[in-house]
């Protein structure tokens, strides 16, 4: 028998690929996305293989609360990655707070009433994880026990990091109270190809190295390819024993890393030369990541050949929107 899914903020980078990969393993999907008139939000999905026949795609509204009640009947499965990727922001409480923290309880609420959904898998991020002030020497291991700090995002203006902790956090309080099984996926920086015809904030920091940038940041990070993103999604979901938190990190590199392969890939480019100070300190640092194996995911490409593909896919629309997942 068919399944059918949810998937919130389905024209978005991640789950762009993951309704992608959910059509192609033969589930009906429920793609919800802001704005049905807009072709930059549905045109690449109902061009995927089986959305004539699977897909259909649906208006909701984070945060309008009972807007998702429609959406998931019916549905075995949720999977809620619909959140503002901003780090820069003007109104940090409106552009990515809210619409995190309101909307996840929102879906969550959603699901709560359903007894058809078995699962809810959460899209959260590293970002929920890492920033906490602790010493991030090259011998220190992130592990699902690590949380970042509110008090210490707000100190720091990490306000994309404190939308993402405050979400999760909250998911976890509301699922345990209500019985749902939930489980959440926190990649590190994804990068890529892209489905979706604008760029991504991930996907722009690749830009921002190839389009005659000066600098590049003094900051070291984790990094996977978007496809296995999705693909632990998917794995969450089926897989009966996975539970908890996953961090979904494939490689640790500085920036200067991604730029030496970016040269080494595309010698006539105009690459950055120099760090970008930051008080002569590194600007974060991610180290090494211990965690879960059980979904056993199945990489899809090194992490030197996915700036390869992204390099590729930036080039084709240099002139498009950025900053959109």
């Amino acid at each position: 028998m068919m399944k059918t899914v949810c998937v919130t903020g389905a024209s978005g980078y991640i789950a762009s690929w993951l309704v992608k990969f959910l059509l192609q393993r033969g589930y009906a999907v429920k793609a919800c996305v802001r704005d049905l008139d807009n072709p930059k939000k549905t045109q690449h999905l109902l061009a995927l293989d089986g959305a004539k026949e699977r897909l259909h795609l649906i208006k909701a509204d984070l945060l309008e609360q009972g807007s998702f009640d429609a959406v998931v009947d019916g549905c075995d499965g949720v999977f809620h990655t619909a959140s503002p990727v901003i780090f820069a922001s003007n109104d940090p409480q409106a552009e990515l707070i809210d619409p995190a923290l309101k909307g996840t309880l929102n879906v969550l609420g959603s699901c709560a009433k359903t007894p058809s959904v078995k699962r809810v898998v959460l899209t959260s991020s590293m970002a929920a994880v890492s920033a906490n002030g602790k010493p991030r020497t090259p011998e220190v291991v992130l592990d699902e026990t690590w949380w970042s700090d509110p008090e210490f995002c707000r100190q720091t203006q990490q306000w994309y990091m404190l939308s993402k902790t405050l979400a999760e956090d909250a998911a976890w309080n509301f699922v345990k109270e209500k019985g749902i099984d939930m489980v959440a996926i926190n990649p590190s920086m994804v990068i890529g190809p892209l489905l979706q015809p604008t760029l991504n904030t991930s996907s722009a920091a690749i830009l921002n190295l190839i389009n005659g940038g000066k600098t590049y940041p003094n900051a070291t990070a984790g990094w996977v390819n978007v496809k296995d993103v999705a693909n632990a999604h998917i794995l969450a979901f089926e897989n009966p024993s996975a539970n908890g938190r996953y961090c979904v990190v494939e490689s640790v590199a500085h920036f200067s890393e991604v730029v030496k392969i970016l040269r080494e890939l595309y010698p006539n480019l105009q690459l950055p030369e120099n760090l970008l100070a930051l008080n002569g300190k590194e600007g974060y640092i991610i180290c090494d990541f211990l965690g879960k194996d059980s979904l056993d995911i199945q990489k899809n490409k090194s992490f030197d050949a996915a700036p390869d593909d992204e390099a590729k896919v930036i080039f084709e629309f240099m002139e498009a929107s950025p900053t959109e997942d």
